[in-house]
C-alpha cells in the first residue's frame, strides 16, 4: 500500500472515497480510529491508501477529478 493523499478534510476524504469506488480502486483510510480519538484538533491527519499497483490509476482519476493539487508526491 502507498499513500496517494492525506488531510483532516473529512469532505475531501469523502469525495476522493467516492471518486476512488466509483472508478473500483480498492483504498483504506488510514489513522481514522487515531484522528477521531484526538477530537476535532485536527493533528492527526488521515491517509488514503492504494495498492502500489493501482496508485497511477488512483492518481490518474483523481486528478481528472480536478484534485491534483490535494495528492502526495509519488
Amino acid at each position: 500500500m502507498v499513500e496517494i493523499l492525506r488531510t483532516n478534510d473529512l469532505v475531501l476524504i469523502s469525495v476522493i472515497e467516492s471518486i476512488l469506488t466509483a472508478e473500483r480502486v480498492a483504498f483504506f483510510v488510514a489513522d481514522q480510529n487515531m484522528a477521531a480519538v484526538e477530537g476535532s484538533l485536527g493533528f492527526l491527519p488521515r491517509r488514503i491508501m492504494v495498492d502500489a499497483r493501482e496508485a497511477g490509476r488512483a492518481r490518474r482519476v483523481i486528478a481528472e477529478a480536478g484534485l491534483a493539487g490535494e495528492l502526495r508526491d509519488a
